[in-house]
């Protein structure tokens, strides 16, 4: 039953709607996964930063971007991502492409977007993009 106020039913998990599995391979990261994920990014890029560009006030985010667009690109994920077993993919389960890993990481690194999530536990960010992060 559709509610009050016109909107879709509530999905009973999230990805359901998007066609995708409850639970194991190809089920949305939960949201513990993906900020330990984000974590192991950060410090990561933080240690090259420290040791190559301290310097420079704008280096760790330089490096953030790169690390997410060419792991994401070339791998599916950043470091955290396949560390813990995700993967960023389009809506379909394909390959993300180019541009959508340089979208999603601009509007993450905005921070704002990837901290309001839908209903599917994906941030603006992986909705703006197309995508969605999955586990392997």
């Amino acid at each position: 039953m559709a509610s009050v106020s016109g909107g879709a039913a509530p999905s009973e998990w999230p990805g359901e709607r998007l066609g995708l599995n409850r639970e194991g391979h190809g089920s949305i990261a939960r949201s513990g996964r993906r900020i330990a994920a984000l974590l192991i990014d950060f410090a990561f890029c933080y240690v090259i930063y420290f040791a190559f560009f301290f310097e420079n006030p704008f280096a760790s985010s330089i490096i953030f971007f790169i690390e997410q667009v060419v792991l994401m690109i070339t791998l599916g994920g950043g470091l955290g991502h396949l560390l813990l077993g995700m993967r960023v993919v389009r809506l379909d389960g394909s390959y993300a492409g180019w541009w959508r890993p340089i979208v999603r990481t601009l509007l993450l690194m905005l921070v704002i977007p990837a901290v309001i999530w839908d209903s599917d536990q994906r941030g603006l960010h992986d909705v703006f993009a197309g995508t969605v992060l999955v586990k392997r």
